[in-house]
């Protein structure tokens, strides 16, 4: 109400004002020809000392003055009639709408007839396709979403044109992103890439810049109208907004774009530039209204086709992907555009005019980055524009799992997760630790671009999870093990991406590529340590994998030490125990062979892992057997105990999630492993050294809280009654007279 009030009186003031001067002018202008016409001579009236001549002069002059007011005064009626009528012109236009749209019938469009711009019902479905391929487009268009969840109003549902890596990464973080009133959908690439592979392009995007051609074709065919959007576009309002444009299309129109804000199509950024043909300056495609039935209706797959097929005569590759090859279809068939505000994709180029398109935060719709620089373009606002992008980017995600109410014909996934929630007695002094097994965690996958580079058959995946905390360890792990690592970080939006500059600006990580790198949102009271564990578990490539500690680093040579002694394993059942030790020294000269290891050891500098607060934990290593072993040798599973092991991938099962924070989560996952029949065989040659560090927030919570250590005997007990129901008789060990 507050905002249509301030636009009646805005429009009523503007014309008040506008007829106003209309009418001083033309008064002013009348009574300036009126007395023009009397006699005037060098700037002064001619006064005649002629009496008679004196008095007729007066008499004209009365006359003429009487012709002015009644002229003044039939101007004014004829004004107050032509104000009243834009009064109520203005009334009108305000009870429709402060935007107009064009009544469309069978007969055509009537541009004189003006309707009510439909609101799109809540419950309604609004379409938004993305192509989006590869590790690094997957980050850019989390950051999209986030923009539009932030300010939607209706479901959604995403169209995914990915390939395998995209896939699985964006169906990862949609499942444990929880957002209610939003779909998914995917479209894979790969069999696609026939049909636009043909085309030669110079664009960074390869064939995935033309995949947005297809999308008549590739999209299910009852789909009538979709939103395209690269990835690198910045909502600043509500999509649905956007939507409603499709109102606007008239009858031939079936394709909305914003006009390109640069000279490129002009042909003028260089000597001998030669563009594609475009209309005028051409338009952008980063941001689409897509009526799909009217594309097919007009063949739209044979028409870009020809008209490609004819360019590429003369022009031999595309240079801007699939935006050259809409605008030159468009230059043919200029009926199919519809013109959009150019506030609906301000774009962020090289030798952009964007800054004509808004005079006001508030004019700003859509953000394009479509430079190559990114956020480093230098253009005029850009600190603006990139601290709302970076508002996006580490914006909490989770904040967005807002609910739709009022929508009953779509179903909510998370009502079981809901139920689940609420059949936990909240009178349970344990309520918090019951809780945190049911969280789910947001979870993006290979943060950072990956690639293996091999089959895996006898290689070794070292696992591993950490938070911020320890991220300093993480360059002196990667030179300790050169083979594959799978780490699950436990960040926040914010912490992730100043993991992404740590990784990005050191030479040790990103001379790496066999890092899988997977980020788990914060979220909840405990460190989900169990967690962490499956998702970096989870995502190993390799036969065996090693579950280590980022605060452990091995010897130097183990990955290869690991990668022989595999090959020659007899049993899938086997878990090989790598005895670890520990220093409390934070300068330490890392020993480089089992023999100096062991001189350390005499002389007090290194130790058994927590011999001295835990030694029941790696008791049954038989260190004192290990010190003078020189062949593997078996050894039985013992109460508490929990070493780092290497193991096949696929015999061994997930950690046990109930546990969180600190506390009996790996001694779980050992017991879990003798149940189902692992031997466990140390090995003689190998050895990993516990780093120092300032103790965990959790440990601390531990050591100070009855009620902590308390839940955690009761989860114990829980877990070993799972146990035993789960593995018969041979579980029947692990329960404890206090279970």
């Amino acid at each position: 109400m507050i905002y249509l009030s301030s636009m009646l009186i805005s429009v009523i003031m503007r014309l008040r004002l506008r007829y106003m001067l209309l009418a001083v002018v033309i008064i002013g202008t009348v009574t300036l020809l009126a007395f023009s016409s009397f006699a005037i001579h060098g700037g002064k009236l001619d006064l005649s000392n002629d009496r008679t001549d004196s008095l007729d002069r007066e008499a004209q002059l009365l006359h003429r003055i009487r012709q002015v007011e009644e002229l003044n005064e039939l101007l004014m009626q004829r004004l107050r009639m032509k104000f009243q009528s834009s009064d109520e012109s203005v009334n009108r236009e305000l009870n429709v709408s402060t935007s107009l749209n064009y009544n469309e019938t069978s007969e055509g469009i009537h541009p004189n007839k003006c309707t009510l711009d439909p609101e799109i019902p809540k419950c309604q479905v609004l379409h938004i396709a993305i192509v989006c391929t590869k590790y690094n487009s997957t980050r850019e268009v989390v950051t999209l979403i986030k923009s539009i969840l932030f300010y939607r109003k209706n479901h959604l549902h995403f169209h995914f044109i990915s390939d395998h890596i995209a896939q699985h990464i964006l169906e990862t973080v949609f499942r444990t992103w929880y957002v209610p009133a939003v779909k998914v959908s995917f479209y894979l690439a790969d069999e696609l890439k026939p049909l636009v592979s043909w085309i030669p392009n110079k664009h960074y995007s390869g064939v995935y810049g033309l995949m947005k051609l297809i999308l008549p074709y590739t999209l299910p065919s009852n789909l009538t109208k979709v939103i395209v959007l690269d990835t690198d576009i910045t909502f600043a309002t509500d999509v649905g907004e956007l939507w409603k444009l499709f109102h606007k299309f008239k009858k031939k129109e079936a394709l909305g774009l914003v006009e390109n804000q640069s000279d490129w199509y002009l042909g003028r950024l260089w000597r001998n530039h030669r563009p594609w043909p475009a209309l005028g300056r051409g338009f952008n495609t980063g941001v689409i209204l897509m009526d799909l039935e009217r594309l097919r209706d007009v063949g739209w797959s044979q028409v870009w086709r020809l008209v490609a097929e004819r360019e590429l005569m003369t022009l031999y590759s595309t240079a801007l992907a699939d935006q050259d090859i809409f605008n030159a279809v468009i230059k043919q068939n200029p009926e199919l555009v519809h013109h959009l505000p150019c506030q609906w994709n301000v774009q962020l180029s090289d030798n952009t005019r964007s800054e004509q398109c808004y005079m006001e935060v508030s004019d700003l719709k859509i953000i394009h980055w479509n430079s190559p620089k990114k956020l480093k373009v230098k253009i005029k606002h850009i600190e603006y524009f990139r601290n709302l992008y970076l508002t996006f980017l580490e914006y909490d995600g989770n904040l967005l799992r807002q609910e739709f109410f009022g929508c009953d014909d779509i179903k909510h996934e998370k009502i079981d997760h809901d139920d689940q929630l609420n059949s936990i007695n909240e009178d349970d002094e344990c309520y918090d630790f019951r809780r945190e097994r049911l969280v789910v965690h947001r979870t993006h996958l290979y943060y950072v671009e990956y690639d293996y580079g091999t089959d895996g058959r006898d290689d070794v995946t070292l696992v591993a999870q950490l938070s911020m905390d320890r991220l300093q360890m993480l360059e002196m792990l990667c030179v300790h093990w050169p083979g594959p690592i799978s780490l699950a970080l436990y960040m926040s939006d914010a912490e992730a991406q100043q993991f992404l500059r740590f990784a990005l600006s050191s030479k040790v990580l990103m001379s790496r590529r066999n890092i899988g790198y997977h980020i788990v949102y914060k979220d909840g009271q405990f460190y989900p340590i169990n967690y962490l564990r499956n998702v970096a578990l989870s995502q190993a490539n390799t036969t065996y994998v090693f579950l280590s500690d980022i605060d452990f680093l091995p010897m130097a040579d183990l990955y290869d030490h690991l990668k022989k002694t595999i090959g020659s394993i007899g049993s899938l059942k086997q878990a090989l125990v790598v005895p670890a030790f520990e220093t409390q020294r934070y300068k330490l000269n890392f020993p480089s062979s089992k023999a100096e290891l062991i001189a350390m050891l005499d002389v007090g500098s290194l130790f058994t892992f927590r011999y001295h607060v835990w030694p029941q934990g790696q008791a049954a290593t038989n260190f004192a057997k290990w010190r003078t072993a020189t062949t593997a040798y078996k050894i039985n599973w013992e109460p508490d105990f929990e070493p780092f092991v290497v193991a096949p991938r696929k015999e061994i099962p997930f950690y046990d999630q109930r546990f969180v924070g600190f506390g009996w989560n790996k001694v779980s996952h050992i017991m879990e492993l003798d149940a189902l029949g692992f031997e466990f065989v140390v090995l003689p040659n190998a050895f990993i050294v516990h780093m120092p560090h300032a103790p965990s927030f959790d440990i601390a919570k531990f050591r100070s809280s009855n009620i902590y250590r308390s839940c955690l005997k009761v989860l114990k007990g829980e877990f070993q009654r799972d146990l035993s129901r789960k593995y018969g008789l041979r579980a029947l060990k692990y329960l404890s007279p206090d279970t």
